[in-house]
């Protein structure tokens, strides 16, 4: 392909660069971002994420999102899921 250096400059994920590097569907079924997607958020994990983040955001010297994380009952969620998600709703 004479304009792969185009695609070369704008690589969105390393799933994208595994295949620019290993070939076009060179990933087997259930790798790569298949592999790692994220569970949604239930409308109970919302509401539980909602009432931690208005009990913890007041409190003075304590980061609020490491609190957040230590009372989550689902386990398993990042700091990053746990911001992205405050973020949105």
């Amino acid at each position: 392909n004479k304009k792969a250096f185009v695609e070369l400059l704008f690589w969105k994920n390393p799933v994208a660069i595994y295949e620019m590097t290993k070939g076009y569907s060179s990933l087997q079924e259930g790798e790569g971002a298949t592999r790692s997607r994220v569970h949604p958020w239930t409308p109970q994990e919302e509401q539980e994420l909602r009432e931690l983040y208005w009990k913890y955001k007041e409190v003075e010297g304590e980061d609020v999102i490491a609190a957040i994380l230590v009372h989550l009952p689902t386990p398993g969620r990042t700091r990053r899921q746990v911001v992205k998600q405050l973020v949105r709703m």
